[in-house]
């Protein structure tokens, strides 16, 4: 019979039994697998170049929100001359159309 107190054989923190990483107690970790070492790596350098990719077009994005801004006043502005150009140009034709009238009404008084 064994003594109370020892654990059984392939019990954790049993002599010869796996530790936490899978290797048996005492002995170093086995070699990690290459070809997986190498997927990981091509996967963090596609995950980089998309990252970079991303960058890229959320600066592209930016500029062109400024510059949509920028037409977006230049168009306001553009609009409010036509406005002006128009009230002013009303005007005129209202001034000429009330002097060619005064100039008939001298024309047919004489």
């Amino acid at each position: 019979m064994s003594a109370p107190d020892a654990a059984p054989a392939g019990a954790p923190g049993a002599p010869g039994a796996p530790g936490a990483d899978g290797a048996p107690s005492g002995q170093p970790p086995a070699p990690p697998n290459t070809s997986s070492n190498r997927r990981l790596q091509q996967t963090q350098a596609q995950v980089e170049e998309v990252v970079d990719i991303m960058r890229v077009n959320v600066d592209k994005v930016l500029e062109r929100d400024q510059k949509l801004s920028e037409l977006d006043d230049r168009a306001d502005a553009l609009q409010a001359g036509a406005s002006q150009f128009e009230s002013c140009a009303a005007k005129l034709k209202n001034k000429y159309w009330w002097k060619n009238c005064k100039v008939g009404t001298l024309v047919r008084l004489h």
